[in-house]
């Protein structure tokens, strides 16, 4: 057997095998001999078939199948030998002067490799590592939302001034159709508030979406609109009134503090106040950690210019699937994962130039704080070691999960390299200065 490469540009090849006579016809002729006693020809017995008749009946079908296992074989330990570093797997030519009739046969596959670049963590950008701090106003904000939270609801008959609403917003031709509830604070214009006093349940208010709330990003929250739409969304959408309530504000006192954090934790509004501000600023850096991985992504695609096997992958795209893409549906694939797979090829040289690898130990350790972040959150503030491993030990059993936590545990590498290479400004701003960065307004 002849095989060879030939190299059509950087990233693209065909793979040339040409298969010979002495490549198969041992097998052929084994194959042939183990069918002559299970034949069947009209006008013979089972098993006196003349050799020539099973030949013609199955030498063909039998000449298939084993010059396509030498093939795969030969295919397979070829790219092996070769070390290539494909993007999907060999794509067939068609050869419409092929014929399974002729002794010596020449395959052909096409490959797409996986391009070759320099890439430079290090370059000059104009990144941002943003720093979230709560203010006073946020913090003051949730300490009223904790009172309120454990209060004690008071059904009322009419909306008053400080009722909390619970109903549905809804306008069939824009899709809303959300149940939440509101206080009548929350409208930018206090003359919208003022149309559901004296309302009762089971009464419909219509209000309009264009300056509903303070800030238009507050439509996804309470509307569920997406995030694309809600900037000029101007539509009447009907709220209908399903449950009135006041409330008594819960007291500021020790079983509400133990209740929120454990025995002992907390003891003064103060320190309520900077557990508060410290529980957001934490979950804030997570979300800011997460804004400057997505940044460091979008300028690495940016800066890092290569050259993708692009035909070749829309072809591959086609053919990988349960069901089979026509080619208008793998150009419409292949534009959405591109970006992806430019990231997946970064970021695997990231990993590679600074020699980043993932252990079980890391794996482990990653899951054990993830577990007790989750434990804490459902009251569990302080689960026994021989509890968080027995839990660690089940998920790390499963191998879906093991790759969940594997991309996690990357993600968090590379963002802890990225952070050291990068070298981002810092910048410290409030949540809602932080909110309209990230939303690029």
């Amino acid at each position: 057997m002849d095989i060879k490469r030939v190299a059509l540009d950087a990233v693209n090849e065909t793979i040339v095998m040409t298969v010979v006579h002495m490549d198969y016809k041992g097998q052929v002729a084994k194959r042939i001999n183990e069918k002559m006693p299970l034949a069947t020809v009209k006008g013979f017995r089972k098993g006196a078939v003349p050799k020539d008749l099973v030949e013609k009946q199955y030498g063909r079908a039998i000449k298939v199948e084993e010059v396509q296992k030498v093939v795969d074989l030969a295919l397979e330990r070829f790219v092996q030998s070769e070390r290539l570093n494909l993007l999907g797997t060999p794509l067939a030519k068609a050869n419409e002067a092929f014929s399974w009739d002729n002794e010596e046969l020449t395959f052909e596959y096409e490959i797409g490799l996986v391009p070759s670049f320099e890439l430079n963590l290090e370059a000059e950008n104009s990144i941002i590592k943003y720093v979230v701090s709560a203010d006073d106003k946020l913090i003051d904000g949730q300490v009223e939302r904790i009172q309120k939270q454990f209060g004690k609801a008071i059904p009322q008959e009419t909306v008053e001034a400080g009722s909390d609403i619970t109903g549905t917003f809804a306008n069939e031709a824009e899709g809303i159709n959300n149940t939440t509830t509101i206080a009548l604070a929350i409208f930018k214009d206090k003359a919208t508030g003022d149309q559901f006093i004296g309302k009762k349940v089971g009464d419909v208010v219509t209000v309009n979406t264009k300056g509903l709330f303070e800030d238009d990003h507050q439509l996804m929250d309470y509307l569920k609109v997406g995030h694309d739409n809600v900037h000029g969304l101007e539509v009447d959408v009907m709220f209908t009134i399903e449950a009135i309530n006041g409330s008594e504000v819960a007291e500021l006192n020790q079983e509400l503090f133990d209740k929120l954090f454990g025995a002992g934790t907390v003891a003064t509004l103060d320190e309520l106040k900077v557990k508060i501000k410290e529980d957001a600023e934490n979950q804030f850096a997570q979300q800011a950690d997460q804004k400057l991985l997505a940044d460091v992504q979008d300028f690495l695609i940016e800066s890092t210019k290569f050259e993708l096997p692009s035909e070749f992958l829309k072809k591959w795209l086609q053919t990988v699937g349960e069901k089979q893409l026509t080619p208008a549906e793998a150009e419409v694939e292949y534009a959405r994962s591109e970006r992806g797979l430019r990231f997946q090829l970064i970021e695997g040289r990231a990993m590679a130039q600074s020699n980043i690898q993932i252990t079980f130990e890391d794996l482990k350790t990653f899951t054990t704080k993830n577990i007790r972040q989750q434990m804490a959150q459902f009251g569990q503030t302080n689960p026994t070691d021989a509890e968080v491993q027995g839990i660690v030990a089940r998920v790390l059993s499963n191998q879906d999960e093991v790759k969940k936590l594997s991309d996690q545990v990357v993600a968090e590498k590379l963002l802890d390299l990225f952070k050291e290479k990068a070298n981002p400004t810092t910048k410290e701003v409030t949540y809602e200065e932080f909110i309209a960065a990230s939303y690029g307004e």
